[in-house]
């Protein structure tokens, strides 16, 4: 159980260290969503994971809305088209955010969310300059030792933190992998995507009771195991047609 126990030891560095900025991000979302509006969550690469697991999906609820451009996120053809060469050159082009961005309205009254372990590459690091520009608040999920372990490629000096209204630190360790092992000069195992996934649930769990406090019960999507099937149904339907309406608000218009 070596790397479980390394991704329980990452889980209880996140608790202790970035308790004050989930919950701002769990604050603005809750402003946003409450009022109406849209969390757009995007991420390119694995950093996508983290989009897939706030919205759509049992426990999750409409407002979080998820940007996802499948040129950058294909990764299981791995090789010839379609390929992982193609997809991480992609994530790199400076000026694709802009014409991603160019699809949605900018709303101030929205907010985003922006995944990237690296927190370089160029797409993620525009998409958040793009986002304030417009005046949208940012939240950054990003690793700082990975961030910061090289000098920034991106011609504007800047990593993806930089461009943000709060920054959550995924604390994992540079390069990621959370285990050496005897024998092999690098680490194996991962822990960025069950640290974003941790991220998602507990700001997804914060933006809940706050809205319930506040009286804006949203429709849950849930399993028919748990509520009954007539229940769910009518939940998924809910929650669909709520963020069909959300979504198409955001949708940019001749």
């Amino acid at each position: 159980m070596r790397w479980i126990r390394r991704a329980v030891e990452l889980l209880g560095e996140i608790e202790r260290t970035q308790e004050e900025t989930i919950e701002a991000a769990a604050a603005i979302a809750a402003r946003v969503i409450g009022s109406g509006g849209v969390v757009h969550t995007f991420g390119t690469g694995h950093s996508r994971m983290g989009v897939e697991e706030m919205f759509p999906r049992y426990g999750s609820y409409p407002g979080f809305h998820p940007v996802v451009e499948l040129s950058m996120t294909f990764y299981t053809q791995v090789g010839g088209a379609n390929g992982m060469r193609q997809a991480m050159f992609i994530e790199r082009v400076e000026g694709l955010a802009e014409q991603i961005l160019a699809n949605y309205e900018l709303r101030p009254t929205d907010a985003a969310i922006v995944f990237s372990v690296s927190g370089l590459n160029a797409v993620p690091i525009e998409m958040a300059m793009g986002l304030r520009k417009a005046g949208v608040p940012v939240i950054a999920v990003t690793s700082m030792r990975e961030t910061n372990a090289v000098e920034p490629g991106h011609p504007s000096g800047t990593r993806l933190a930089d461009h943000a209204d709060v920054v959550i630190d995924l604390c994992t360790p540079v390069g990621d992998a959370l285990c050496r092992i005897d024998g092999l000069t690098e680490p194996v195992g991962p822990g960025s995507t069950v640290a974003a996934v941790a991220v998602v649930n507990e700001i997804k769990v914060r933006t809940a009771e706050r809205l319930a406090e506040d009286g804006l019960v949203p429709p849950v999507i849930s399993s028919a195991k748990l509520v009954g099937p007539r229940r769910a149904e009518k939940l998924f339907e809910a929650a669909y047609l709520e963020h069909a309406r959300r979504a198409a608000e955001v949708l940019r218009k001749p």
